[in-house]
């Protein structure tokens, strides 16, 4: 008389299930770094507004703007977002301003007012912005700041 078979035994289940653990545990931590830098690139889009400004006066003026009230940007606790805890400007020399961008606590091991930086620096035809990460670890600055 011919066994036939019933389903799977009870070590290809076992199998199975350790081979999805293992990709669990290897996708979960990529997937969340991914969706922290999503929600920084909306700090980015706020900065930009920023960073539009302060090209714009330093083109005009030969200089960069003295704080933000002279860049024409609102004052620090304006730009409160979701994701953006604050955004501040200030002057470091005639040429060069960096901009603060604080951010909440947007997931993984980030934590509410770590901050990553805009430095512009000016010349004689326009404003260099350079992204670097300040407080915040950065693997988790978008893509356009890495």
């Amino acid at each position: 008389m011919k066994k036939v078979q019933q389903g799977f035994t009870l070590i290809e289940l076992m199998i199975v299930v350790a081979i999805i653990g293992i990709l669990a545990a290897v996708a979960i931590p990529a997937y969340q770094d991914y969706t922290i830098r999503a929600k920084l690139t909306e700090a980015m889009s706020v900065a930009s507004q920023a960073k539009t400004a302060v090209s714009e006066y330093y083109i005009s003026q030969g200089s960069m703007p003295a704080d933000q009230a002279a860049a024409g940007l609102d004052l620090p606790g304006a730009y409160s977002t979701d994701v953006v805890q604050d955004m501040t400007y200030t002057k470091t020399s005639d040429t060069v301003g960096v901009i603060t961008m604080d951010i909440e606590a947007v997931g993984g091991d980030t934590l509410a007012g770590e901050n990553f930086l805009l430095t512009g620096t000016g010349t004689s035809t326009n404003v260099t912005w350079a992204c670097t990460a300040g407080t915040i670890d950065a693997k988790y600055l978008p893509s356009n700041c890495r």
